[in-house]
């Protein structure tokens, strides 16, 4: 039997968490933090866009985790699709505008207003592509489609393992988007 624990920070959390620039050695002044309420999709089948929406997702928590607001683990290789809308402020793009992910698991494809921008493997790494050619003035539309298998041997998993094997050391499995996004000119 699983226990549904929750601390007390966790049942008073509220608003966008991890403000703060995640890399105090390197902070910018141009700085925009994406984290927060993003639309959010699972379909089986090939990843593809565009997809319908039918929920939201608070980042950087898993879909596996309560405060997400999802808290479900989906079929092993089923798409998980992100979808974050933003608009720069006025002077923001001072050269070049790059897109950091902290962490994705394990497969993260990477879309701005409609445009591939990066593909990326590899669940326990941060990555960043630069996304300035794909900006519009306004509103820009951030797509991330993650795929996480468990059952593909070729990624490391830590102590994951899949839900129904849960107990002694191995712990519930997680997937997509689970650490901060954000955005900064360089």
């Amino acid at each position: 039997m699983l226990m549904d624990l929750m601390t007390r920070e966790g049942e008073n959390l509220t608003g966008t968490h991890w403000t703060v620039y995640p890399r105090p050695q390197m902070k910018r002044e141009s700085y925009l933090n994406l984290n927060g309420q993003w639309d959010f999709a699972s379909v089986a089948g090939a990843a593809m866009l565009p997809v319908d929406y039918d929920r939201t997702i608070l980042v950087p928590f898993c879909p596996e985790s309560r405060l997400s607001g999802i808290g479900a683990h989906f079929p092993e290789g089923q798409p998980l699709y992100y979808r974050r809308k933003f608009t720069l402020s006025e002077g923001f793009n001072r050269g070049r505008v790059l897109l950091h992910i902290g962490a994705a698991d394990q497969v993260a494809d990477v879309f701005v207003n409609g445009k591939e921008a990066g593909h990326h493997e590899g669940g326990y790494e941060a990555f960043s592509f630069d996304i300035t050619d794909f900006l519009k003035e306004g509103e820009n539309a951030l797509e991330v489609i993650c795929q996480d298998d468990l059952n593909n041997q070729s990624y490391p998993y830590g102590k994951q393992v899949l839900p129904e094997k849960r107990g002694g050391m191995w712990y519930t499995p997680v997937s997509g988007i689970w650490q901060t996004v954000w955005l900064e000119s360089v």
